[in-house]
């Protein structure tokens, strides 16, 4: 199981309506509109990295309002 947080720019004014459209996805656990210089952060989880590139890039940023996504695996040692 790979996991990752993916970081999301909205377009101005869109962050709450991505985080809720993001949240009904399959495979993410979590989305919640912050501050900062990211609008959206996402927590998703795929069964292996080529999947979690799919969950990013066919159902993710898709969705109307994303502007950039940044995704960053995370790292279990």
């Amino acid at each position: 199981m790979v996991q990752a947080y993916v970081l999301v720019q909205t377009e101005a004014g869109r962050a709450a309506d991505v985080a809720r459209d993001i949240a009904a996805i399959s495979g993410v656990t979590q989305a919640e509109d912050v501050t900062g210089p990211y609008d959206v952060i996402v927590r998703a989880q795929a069964e292996d990295v080529d999947a979690l590139g799919r969950l990013v890039v066919a159902k993710i940023q898709r969705l109307d309002g994303i502007a950039r996504t940044l995704t960053c695996p995370i790292v279990n040692i």
